[in-house]
């Protein structure tokens, strides 16, 4: 991101040294020029009937378990069902769990995949790399989030970015590795717009957008004299690379920080107080309602991190001791916070026609193991659990796959996460059979070769 905004000199790894006051930093606003779309167009990697489908990617970061939320299991023993009921939908025949009432009432907006596996560590880290990459970095090779390769395809609608992460990257969760979130090997130009501010704080702000306060008298049509006051300041660096990139999307930024649309999709104070309390006024409820004010101002993706650590916070990770969360939380504080902002979500996009071309997806790293631990928790169980997927062209009002009857390995249609990222890519209208520019040029299958899409979900 750009800012202008510090008082410090900084030194880059090349030696040259400038004034920190320009920040190039993720710089996400720069996608392919309108020459190399419509090239891609031509060549058919791009579906044209669905280049204005979008996608809301909610990380439920903790990993929920699938016998407490929507795999329930109420004839299995006591230690393997849980302390929780399931209750019924408004479509027949699916049922989830009862800490998830407002859901239940929309279930005809979503379809239910149960099950979800994979054959990879159980660290969170993992987990989370291959279901925003749809793969596991392995030699080093650093795999792009789902929005970023769309930023790279398509590049932004208008004034606004591609790609916006909201409302702040994960962070540590215990296993040191990449979370899965950055453009990895397409580079730094296609990372995501990363919010970096709690929208639910009161005095909530675009840091990373917005001129700081002592510049906040400046006239607009002012802002391209900084431009000139940097050149000056900056001669060593502007032969850097970073430099290079710098000049290239400066005009990007520069779009995004002065233009009024992009500024007031980020306003949420502009929303009935009414319709914030229905989403939660919590980070999560108002990353969920900001989601929708991005989709409605020409985000293509938008991605929520629902928390941003697993550690000595409530969250979806259960073992049931401290510094993790009980799974009584589910009924008491998460299932809620989710309950309020994913319905809220999906009634709002519905209602404004935005669900028919906007993919709606909800899930977490992994599942929980089937039978409750001696700590009154489930611990990390990748075989089997289930994640959320609906809207846009995705089919809604259905379950895909099985579980056994105690919910450890899937019986029928199990899915990986590769195949939930080639389904987004089709939902996107994106060819899976592209290639992507990897290190020295080498290409790299979007997906790798032979995954196919979830076809129960796009027939």
């Amino acid at each position: 991101m750009f800012r202008f905004d510090a008082d410090k000199a900084a030194e880059f790894c090349d030696g040259t040294r400038r004034r920190d006051f320009l920040h190039a930093g993720a710089l996400s606003t720069l996608g392919l020029g309108m020459t190399q779309f419509s090239a891609l167009k031509a060549l058919g990697a791009v579906d044209q009937s669905k280049t204005d489908v979008n996608c809301i990617f909610l990380m439920l970061v903790g990993a929920p378990s699938q016998l407490d939320t929507w795999d329930m299991k109420p004839n299995a023993p006591t230690e393997i069902r849980g302390p929780f009921k399931s209750i019924k939908t408004n479509v027949p025949g699916i049922e989830i769990s009862e800490n998830f009432p407002r859901m239940a009432k929309h279930a005809d907006k979503y379809s239910i995949v149960r099950g979800m596996n994979h054959t990879a560590a159980a660290v969170h880290d993992t987990g989370h790399q291959m279901m925003q990459t749809g793969r596991l970095f392995q030699g080093g090779v650093e795999h792009p989030h789902i929005g970023c390769v769309l930023n790279k395809l398509k590049g932004p609608k208008g004034d606004v970015p591609a790609h916006v992460l909201l409302p702040r990257p994960i962070g540590n969760t215990g296993g040191n590795m990449p979370h899965g979130q950055s453009a990895g090997f397409l580079g730094k130009t296609f990372d995501p717009f990363v919010l970096n501010a709690d929208p639910s704080d009161p005095n909530f702000r675009v840091p990373d957008m917005l001129p700081p306060d002592y510049l906040s008298a400046l006239r607009v049509d002012r802002r391209r004299n900084w431009r000139e006051a940097v050149d000056k300041a900056v001669n060593r660096f502007e032969t850097s690379q970073d430099a290079r990139l710098m000049d290239n999307t400066f005009h990007q930024a520069y779009t995004l920080m002065s233009s009024q649309k992009a500024r007031e999709a980020f306003e949420l104070h502009r929303e009935p107080e009414a319709v914030r309390e229905k989403y939660g006024l919590n980070r999560f409820g108002q990353s969920c309602l900001l989601a929708r004010r991005m989709v409605e101002a020409g985000v293509r993706f938008v991605t929520v991190n629902m928390f941003e650590t697993v550690f000595d916070e409530i969250t979806w990770d259960i073992h049931g001791s401290k510094p993790f969360s009980p799974i009584s939380c589910y009924k008491d504080l998460v299932g809620p916070m989710f309950d309020n902002a994913y319905a809220s979500l999906l009634e709002e996009l519905s209602e404004r026609g935005l669900l028919a071309n906007t993919m709606v997806v909800a899930c977490g790293e992994f599942g929980r193991t089937p039978k409750i631990n001696p700590a009154g928790g489930r611990d990390h169980w990748p075989q089997c659990w289930s994640i959320l997927m609906g809207g846009g062209p995705l089919k809604n009002g259905t379950i895909v796959g099985a579980s056994d009857e105690i919910g450890a390995y899937p019986k029928d249609r199990p899915t990986t996460p590769a195949e939930v990222a080639a389904t987004i890519y089709k939902g996107l209208g994106i060819d899976l059979h592209l290639e992507l520019p990897g290190a020295q040029g080498r290409p790299i299958p979007i997906v790798e070769r032979g995954v196919e899409p979830i076809q129960q979900l796009l027939g």
